[in-house]
């Protein structure tokens, strides 16, 4: 195990951040440009998937917090190889933990600037369309399909 702290856990969360009105918050990337996502972050070794996702929820928007909903949905993916250098030689794939916050209207948040940019507030049909990664597409039309 302590071979392995050097790496990054080859587990993610993916939160959801959404109002009442289903307005969708989007954060771009620093890397690579035009890269819109929902709140992720990687699991750190001794985490639970909802200790990563109350701690990314945080770390990238600055909001604290309660009412994270676990979708009990995992997708595994395959780990683009300009990330592979984070991971144990082998470990090919990482998976991902879904998460929903409802919160009851727009929030300003506090972006961290080491990997966001800008932010936005869409609506669940736009943010359907903006999101770069199919984890991400795919939770947004779950949260449609559900209406949680």
């Amino acid at each position: 195990m302590s071979d392995m702290i050097q790496y990054s856990r080859p587990e993610s969360v993916l939160v959801v951040i959404y109002t009442c009105k289903y307005d969708c918050l989007l954060l771009e990337r620093v890397k690579p440009n035009g890269f819109w996502q929902s709140v992720t972050g990687t699991m750190q070794w001794s985490e639970t998937p909802e200790e990563a996702a109350s701690r990314e929820v945080y770390e990238e928007t600055g909001l604290d917090l309660n009412g994270l909903q676990d979708a009990k949905i995992k997708k595994t993916f395959r780990i683009l190889p300009e990330w592979q250098y984070r991971y144990a030689e082998g470990v090919k794939h990482n998976t991902e933990h879904l998460w929903y916050l409802k919160i009851p209207t727009i929030v300003e948040v506090t972006l961290n600037s080491n990997e966001h940019v800008s932010y936005c507030w869409e609506s669940l049909e736009k943010a359907i369309l903006k999101v770069t990664s199919w984890t991400n597409r795919d939770a947004l039309k779950h949260l449609r399909k559900q209406q949680i």
